[in-house]
């Protein structure tokens, strides 16, 4: 029994013991070595948006988990991305207004890329001569006028063509409306340059479309003192979970899987940061 309860206390205390040396690294690593403070204490959240928008779950939850976090007192949101998707872009946007409606500053740090989720672009090839030449005919039953919209088979007709315009219209008014709201600034002005081109970090600066131009500790800094936090402030940074494909790509030397789809742009001015 004597023996039975010292391997039990034992355990115990190994347990005790690794589960402290993970508090302990992961306070570490969560402040980053950018500020000190508490373990527990107040702290700037870092979430990163990389890569094509497509799929946000993990990202809005983690923006969620921040927002009901009261030792969060501030999030960076760094951005690396080509744009996306409308739908899954919008459940950002919202998260990111909901968490500023929780009274917590959010604080944009644009990296290398940041272009826009508007979705204000539709591309639809037409191979119908392609078809016709090598005797290929497309067959289609459908049950409505538009089922079959964007037929690579055969030309857009001039209505097709209409809903689609009135589509991409709409979907754009809705970018304008959001970026005039965020930054403060007149539709019309917005309507003016919100037309697809690419800006330097200087430009945008110059269009009032961000606040500064720094980094992303400049970012950290700066969402800090919306807080009323120290500078420099703890860290939290996020948690990278273990992928063994990741692993053996970095090993491998590959590129990253959205890496193809990111647009080649020249390192201008950046990066540069935002808040409101």
């Amino acid at each position: 029994m004597s023996r039975r309860l010292t391997v039990l206390t034992a355990t115990v205390l190994v347990f005790l013991g690794v589960a402290g040396l993970f508090l302990l690294a992961g306070g570490s690593w969560g402040r980053g070595g950018d500020g000190g403070g508490s373990l527990f204490g107040p702290k700037v959240a870092v979430v990163e948006l990389e890569g094509l928008i497509a799929e946000t779950d993990d990202l809005v939850r983690e923006l969620r988990q921040h927002r009901e976090n009261p030792s969060i007192k501030a999030v960076v949101i760094r951005i690396n991305s080509p744009g996306g998707v409308v739908g899954p872009t919008q459940e950002v946007y919202d998260a990111i207004r909901r968490l500023r409606e929780a009274g917590k500053p959010v604080v944009a740090s644009l990296g290398a890329v940041a272009a826009s989720g508007g979705g204000v672009i539709m591309q639809l090839a037409n191979l119908d001569s392609l078809m016709k030449k090598v005797g290929v005919e497309y067959v289609v039953v459908k049950a409505g006028a538009f089922k079959d919209i964007g037929n690579i088979a055969r030309p857009m007709t001039p209505e097709e063509r209409r809903v689609l315009q009135t589509l991409l219209d709409d979907v754009h008014g809705q970018f304008i409306d959001a970026v005039a709201k965020g930054r403060k600034l007149p539709r019309e002005q917005v309507v003016q340059f919100a037309d697809g081109r690419v800006f330097s970090g200087t430009q945008a600066l110059a269009l009032k479309m961000v606040d500064a131009l720094g980094g992303l500790e400049d970012a950290i800094n700066a969402a800090a003192k919306l807080a009323k936090l120290p500078t420099p402030p703890s860290v939290e940074r996020p948690r990278r979970k273990f992928s063994f494909i990741e692993l053996l790509r970095n090993e491998l030397g590959l590129p990253a899987p959205g890496s193809l789809l990111r647009p080649a742009l020249p390192l201008f001015k950046t990066p540069l940061y935002l808040m409101d």
